[in-house]
């Protein structure tokens, strides 16, 4: 008989201990991250959350899955971790409020190459403060160690979300109208989608370094491209309440014009005008160092517009005040217009931007 080789699961890559040290960690950004529903804390099998239906006279529950793509090179590139949480949380609840949903509860689920307890409440800490920005509880989550699969200092990140609205409340492409008004919210930046190209452009074709500072940003490239995704959801809600919304649509992977697309009917077209905005200054270096074509640019980037508001052409101006007051960047975009092309793009972007 070969002699006993004590194999254990640590032995093997994963720390049992440094999970729970994690846990420990994380506990205070959960608790900050609550709401009056949530039943118990962290370290059940299950959250649990009270949803209280005498608040409704026919909930629907609204639910919505994402990660963060390939910013997350950027933050292992830097060693900073405190804020791909907050995109996290950005790319689940803006989906959710889109129908006009409240989001109620988040869970995560981080995979890790080694579990570093400092880095997961890094992590917990971004999402936690992404939850407390949206409104939403961190209701619990997942971290699994994957040794083997991942490298140490690898690691990737996803998370779902459930909200409600009333059945009567909810927002789509039925409600939108013939001369509705488009109105544009800037974004914060990049948000999280298209990192691949961005990487590809200002790190391996312009060799940008992440560390050095751009006059253009007035800030190192690392932070310009770290700069968390701005959460919409509680200005969405609010405007729902004071304004004719008919729907929203979340700027994300594909472009401003096929996600608007995705919630206007057919016979129906939104005619944007490019020159209603100046894009921030990342996207002009994007396309010029990478001589990327603005077709290219447009499909794949957010170009400066976060999020967008088809309202009724009676509340366009009370909607543009509804977001100033709360801070949020606005302008009209466009109009809906009624088309015979039902075959034709749903969506279309017209003119040039000014100085781009």
């Amino acid at each position: 008989m070969s002699e006993s080789t004590n194999a254990t699961y640590a032995a093997a890559g994963v720390d049992i201990d440094a999970g729970d040290q994690a846990v420990e960690l994380l506990k205070p950004h959960a608790a900050r991250a609550s709401r009056p529903e949530v039943l118990g804390g962290v370290g059940g099998f299950a959250g649990l959350f009270s949803l209280k239906l005498d608040r409704w006279k026919e909930p629907v529950l609204a639910s919505s899955t994402d990660g963060v793509g390939t910013k997350i090179a950027v933050a292992q590139a830097l060693d900073k971790h405190d804020t791909v949480g907050i995109d996290l949380v950005a790319m689940v609840v803006d989906d959710l409020v889109v129908t006009g949903a409240e989001p109620l509860f988040l869970q995560d689920y981080i995979a890790v190459g080694k579990v570093v307890p400092e880095r997961i409440a890094e992590l917990v800490g971004g999402i936690a403060e992404g939850c407390v920005q949206a409104g939403c509880a961190l209701l619990g989550g997942e971290t699994a160690e994957h040794p083997g699969l991942m490298g140490e200092h690898d690691y990737d990140l996803s998370a779902t979300g459930i909200g409600v609205v009333e059945a009567s409340e909810l927002l789509g492409p039925e409600r939108v109208r013939p001369g509705d008004v488009v109105l544009a919210m800037g974004s914060s930046g990049l948000h999280s989608n298209g990192y691949s190209l961005a990487r590809h452009v200002l790190l391996d074709i312009a060799r940008m370094p992440l560390e050095g500072h751009v006059e253009e940003f007035g800030r190192t490239l690392g932070e310009e491209m770290l700069e968390p995704t701005r959460i919409y959801a509680k200005d969405c809600l609010a405007l729902a309440a004071e304004a004719e919304v008919r729907t929203f649509a979340h700027i994300t992977g594909g472009g401003l014009e096929a996600n608007l697309a995705r919630v206007l009917p057919a016979g129906l077209r939104a005619d944007l005008a490019r020159g209603s905005w100046t894009p921030a200054p990342v996207f002009a270096l994007i396309a010029q160092r990478g001589k990327v074509a603005r077709a290219e640019m447009e499909k794949t980037f957010n170009m400066g517009v976060g999020m967008v508001a088809v309202v009724s052409p009676e509340d366009a101006d009370r909607a543009l005040a509804v977001l100033t007051a709360r801070h949020v960047p606005a302008w009209i975009l466009g109009e809906v217009r009624a088309t015979d092309d039902t075959e034709g793009p749903r969506a279309v972007l017209s003119g040039d931007h000014p100085r781009f």
